[in-house]
């Protein structure tokens, strides 16, 4: 059997974490045993589905590395949903309810006020029919039939049919709900496994039927804790958590996908620069129950570390010429995003104008000053230039290195000098210097 998975979004808005998680998940466990990753674009709802956001999934997918293996539009298979829609209705698997929201939601109120649970009650075979309504239809659950399926998430799961709805599938309209038609295009695409949110448990319940009664063999399915927010709970930021303000923000793609793969399971969230670590690590078996909570300051963090182990060559075509493969291993412990080697170019070449120096510290640039002209710069100029100005002037620590800093680079922190200075054109480092 060849491992298929799909990822199923409506394109009705942008991907977030939440989604992109999702797609993640399937992408790694198709790669993992040299399967194939389909994108299925949800767009029965020709209302509200938008082309700008199919596009928009498209380069989301394809910042994110997920490569995908086949496309297909559920606007362009409706003809398929009608012959499975006619065979069903032929094998009395579907049937017609005539009920306006509002009679349904009276009896709804009704039951629960018997306390009674507010499962749909079918009407009785022969049933007048009300002129001049359009039916919506339901499928029929077979309630001689106990639903039951082994999750590679939740483990063994029971659902018994009599206590369930029958689920609408189609509109008064004829347009389409959602359970229907992915069943329809899960068996047609043959996918082997369904991973997705563990809001979905009662929608595969009722799915379990449908395909039993197509003729088909269920897939694997994987229903996953939801992600929440660091407060423990779902909220709006992150619900609308975009890969375009990601991108805005400096992160890696590499980074989300890096702990995004390891949320919610048993398994340390690391820095890796490749995803083939992540690709034979995912495992389902070791996915907890728990929600699985997503920081933005965790995601910041990882990114930076990230970065530290990233070479020129990845980050090259997002650097500006100055900051060459050398001055790129020498400033990337101290970045956070690629952007910000943009802001050391000036360091490197100027110009520079270094933060006027105190007082204390002008004997210690003086003799810097007088000092740097006679360095060899292509040896090992931080050392020799420390090393003058501590015999001319007896300053030390603190005292002695960070005015050397501030005068050079005007930070209080940063790279190793030993690294960075040799790295700084020598005429500037002078005048930066003089200028103390």
């Amino acid at each position: 059997m060849t491992v298929t998975t799909r990822f199923a979004p409506s394109p009705t808005g942008s991907l977030h974490v939440g989604n992109v998680r999702t797609a993640l998940h399937n992408w790694l466990w198709a790669r993992k045993h040299g399967g194939r990753f389909l994108l299925r674009i949800d767009d029965t709802d020709l209302g509200r589905s938008k082309e700008e956001y199919v596009e928009g999934i498209r380069a989301d997918l394809g910042w994110l590395g997920l490569d995908v293996d086949g496309e297909e539009r559920q606007s362009a298979r409706f003809d398929l949903y009608e012959a499975e829609f006619a065979k069903l209705q032929a094998a009395g698997r579907v049937y017609a309810c005539y009920e306006t929201p509002e009679e349904l939601d009276i009896r709804r109120k009704i039951l629960l006020s018997r306390g009674l649970p507010p499962v749909y009650e079918r009407k009785p075979d022969g049933a007048p029919v009300p002129d001049g309504i359009a039916p919506h239809w339901r499928f029929r659950l077979d309630h001689d039939a106990p639903i039951e399926w082994t999750d590679m998430v939740r483990g063994p799961q029971h659902f018994d049919p009599k206590t369930m709805s029958d689920p609408v599938v189609r509109r008064a309209d004829g347009s389409w709900l959602y359970l229907l038609p992915s069943v329809i295009d899960d068996i047609a695409m043959g996918i082997s496994h369904v991973v997705r949110g563990e809001d979905h448990v009662s929608n595969t319940a009722a799915q379990i039927q449908m395909f039993d009664a197509l003729g088909a063999t269920p897939p694997a399915f994987t229903h996953e804790a939801l992600l929440v927010g660091t407060e423990g709970k779902l909220s709006k930021r992150l619900g609308s958590l975009g890969m375009a303000s990601l991108r805005e923000e400096g992160i890696e793609p590499i980074a989300l996908v890096a702990l995004l793969a390891r949320l919610g399971t048993s398994d340390p969230v690391e820095p890796v620069t490749d995803v083939a670590p992540l690709v034979e690590g995912i495992d389902f078996a070791r996915f907890g129950r728990a929600p699985a909570r997503f920081d933005e300051a965790e995601l910041a963090l990882l990114n930076q570390k990230i970065l530290h182990h990233t070479g020129h060559a990845a980050v090259a075509d997002r650097l500006p010429a100055a900051i060459t493969p050398a001055r790129w291993e020498a400033i990337r412990p101290n970045l956070a995003t690629v952007a910000e080697a943009g802001e050391w170019v000036a360091v490197f070449d100027g110009p520079f104008t270094p933060p006027a120096a105190e007082a204390a510290d002008r004997p210690v640039l003086a003799a810097a000053a007088e000092a740097a002209p006679g360095i060899d710069w292509g040896a090992d100029p931080w050392h020799a230039l420390t090393g003058a100005v501590k015999e001319a002037t007896g300053a030390k620590g603190r005292a002695l290195f960070l005015p050397l800093r501030r005068a050079l680079t005007g930070r209080d922190h940063g790279p190793d000098m030993g690294e960075l200075l040799p790295l700084i054109d020598k005429d500037q480092a002078v005048a930066r210097l003089s200028a103390g």
